[in-house]
C-alpha cells in the first residue's frame, strides 16, 4: 500500500509514447499551454540523432527553452526508454535540480512501433498516442501500450472524415481493449477533449503529490525486428524476451 501520510516532493514523470507522426510533441505542447500557468513544467525529448522535437517545442514558445532538454539516443528509440534509461534519467534529474521544484516532467519517446513502453524506473505513468491517420484498425493490432498504458489517446479526431476513419469506433475498440482504463479522443479544435486531457493530467499530478499513485509497468516489449534490406540484424534481450534488431 502506498504511504498516504507523506507528500512526494519530486516531479511527477509522465512518459508520452506512440508511433512516428501521431502527435506526441503536439500533445506535449498542448499540455504546456493548458497548464503552464498552474504547474511548474519540464520536458525531455528523445530523437535518435537530432534534437528536432526539442527545437520544435522551443520554437513554439510553450515553455522557457531551458526547461526543454533533448536526449539523442543513438539507437532504436525504445532503447532509451525501456532497456537502458540512464541517459533519460540523468536528463530528468538534472532538469529537476535546475528548476526545483517542478510539478511535472514529460518525457517524449522517439517514435517507435506499437510495442514500445517506458520502464517504470523512468516514468511514473505513461500515455500512448495513436492518431486516426494511422488507420482505423490500429487499435485492434494491440500491444502493451494500447492495452495497458495509463492513458490511451486517439489523436487528431477532427481529421477522421478526411481519411475515411470512424473515430468513434476506434474509441470503442480502445475502451474494449483496456479493461476500464481511460481513453480520450483528442483534437486541438475540440475544447471538451482538451479539457478532458487537462483534467486527467492534473488528477495524476495530484495523486502523485499526495503519495497515492503507484507506477504500473504496462509490460515488456514483444519480440520485434527493425531489420530491412541490407541491414545487419542481431538479437538481444528485452526483459527476458529475445528481440531482433538491425543497426
Amino acid at each position: 500500500m502506498p504511504d498516504t501520510t507523506r507528500e512526494t516532493s519530486r516531479a511527477f514523470r509522465l512518459g508520452v509514447a506512440g508511433p512516428v507522426g501521431t502527435g506526441k510533441s503536439s500533445l506535449i505542447a498542448m499540455v504546456c499551454r493548458e497548464l503552464g500557468d498552474e504547474l511548474q513544467l519540464g520536458v525531455i525529448t528523445n530523437d535518435i540523432y537530432t534534437d528536432e522535437d526539442a527545437r520544435m517545442l522551443r520554437a513554439a514558445g510553450v515553455l522557457d527553452p531551458d526547461r526543454i532538454r533533448a536526449v539523442e539516443t543513438g539507437a532504436c528509440p525504445h532503447t532509451a526508454i525501456r532497456d537502458d534509461v540512464s541517459a533519460n534519467l540523468l536528463a530528468v534529474e538534472d532538469l529537476e535540480a535546475d528548476f526545483a521544484p517542478l510539478d511535472l516532467v514529460m518525457v517524449e519517446s522517439g517514435g517507435d512501433n506499437l510495442t514500445a513502453t517506458f520502464s517504470p524506473a523512468l516514468v511514473d505513468a505513461q500515455v500512448f498516442v495513436l492518431d486516426v491517420a494511422g488507420g482505423g484498425d490500429v487499435v485492434r493490432k494491440g500491444g502493451p501500450g494500447i492495452s495497458r498504458a495509463d492513458l490511451l489517446v486517439v489523436n487528431k479526431t477532427d481529421l477522421a472524415p478526411y481519411v475515411g476513419v470512424d473515430a468513434d469506433l476506434m474509441l470503442r475498440e480502445g475502451q474494449d481493449a483496456r479493461d476500464g482504463r481511460p481513453v480520450i479522443g483528442l483534437s486541438r479544435t475540440d475544447p471538451d477533449s482538451v479539457a478532458e486531457l487537462r483534467a486527467w493530467v492534473l488528477a495524476m499530478v495530484a495523486s502523485h503529490r499526495d503519495g497515492h499513485h503507484v507506477p504500473v509497468d504496462p509490460g515488456p516489449m514483444a519480440p520485434h525486428s527493425h531489420a530491412g534490406d541490407g541491414a545487419r540484424a542481431h538479437s538481444h534481450v528485452h526483459d527476458g524476451g529475445d528481440g531482433v534488431h538491425a543497426h
